[in-house]
């Protein structure tokens, strides 16, 4: 991790997942931290409400950073229409309003790191992405574009602005591995569709090493891609998990089986290939913790 100036960083999603733990080990490292969170009577926290643009700019005038990781739990239920407009509203409308309270600081932060996803890519198959590829096509493609427009827009503000494409988090506290244990545990786990589809993933450890990363170093802006160096296709990592929960692998989940349950969410989040590589956090040096499935799970896990 580099050497930096201790910042003030204001973190919305603060309670979530990647947030708590952000949160923590900021603090450790000497950061002063603040939520920017929709409850009021939290300590030391900024009231923030994102549908509405609730947030009072001058609260924001001693803050260095703003971490945007505040968001509709995109694999919470089942994708309906009324689903997939929260989804997209709780990212655009809520990183627009977010932008428009920056805005009207006058001392404002100095940067923006804003959450995206990987889903921005699409199904590409084994074409290898970075960030300079160009995004696809869907649903979850048009949301993260449309995403990482509104975050971008900071930039005409002066701020340096840092969007974080996440891959599958690993964690058992939540996200896709907490899903998957339980099956696992019971020896029902398998490959899901062909197997031949790549899962670009990141351990929870080193994503929020990677937001601190980006947080502390100055050099980095545009797009991030926060997965390991070793994306692996649902077959090799439906093995990985199997190998490391001594538990067999042999009842897979044929795709119009996922569909038929999970419907169009399926399509986006389980059966689409996406081998995507993290080109810029090579680039400034940044080093994996676990960069192989097998370190990760055995971390996460332990």
């Amino acid at each position: 991790m580099s050497s930096a100036v201790l910042t003030k960083t204001a973190i919305s999603g603060a309670t979530g997942l990647v947030g708590t733990e952000l949160a923590s080990a900021l603090k450790k490292a000497g950061h002063s931290v603040r939520a920017l969170s929709r409850k009021s009577g939290i300590p030391d926290s900024i009231q923030w409400d994102p549908a509405k643009g609730v947030l009072n700019p001058q609260s924001l005038s001693d803050v260095d950073t703003v971490v945007h990781l505040a968001g509709e739990n995109i694999a919470g239920s089942r994708w309906t229409a009324a689903v997939k407009e929260r989804i997209r509203s709780s990212r655009v409308e809520g990183t627009r309003n977010l932008v428009k309270s920056l805005a009207a600081v006058e001392k404002r932060p100095r940067t923006l790191v804003c959450a995206s996803a990987i889903g921005l890519y699409g199904d590409r198959g084994d074409e290898t992405l970075t960030e300079s590829s160009t995004p696809g096509t869907g649903y979850l493609a048009d949301v993260c574009k449309a995403w990482e427009h509104e975050a971008m827009a900071a930039a005409d503000l002066g701020m340096r602005v840092v969007c974080v494409r996440i891959g599958v988090v690993l964690s058992p506290k939540g996200g896709a591995l907490a899903k998957m244990l339980l099956p696992f545990k019971l020896g029902v786990g398998g490959i899901v569709g062909s197997g031949k589809q790549y899962w670009s993933w990141i351990g929870l450890n080193d994503l929020v090493r990677i937001i601190q990363f980006c947080i502390e170093t100055e050099s980095v802006k545009g797009p991030v891609n926060a997965v390991s160096p070793n994306p692996l296709t649902n077959y090799d990592f439906t093995k990985a998990v199997g190998s490391v929960l001594h538990r067999p692998t042999v009842f897979p989940l044929p795709g119009f089986m996922a569909t038929l349950v999970l419907g169009e969410m399926a399509n986006d989040l389980l059966l689409a290939s996406t081998r995507v590589i993290p080109q810029q956090l090579q680039q400034h040096g940044f080093q994996f913790e676990q960069p192989d499935l097998i370190s990760c799970l055995k971390h996460e896990l332990a």
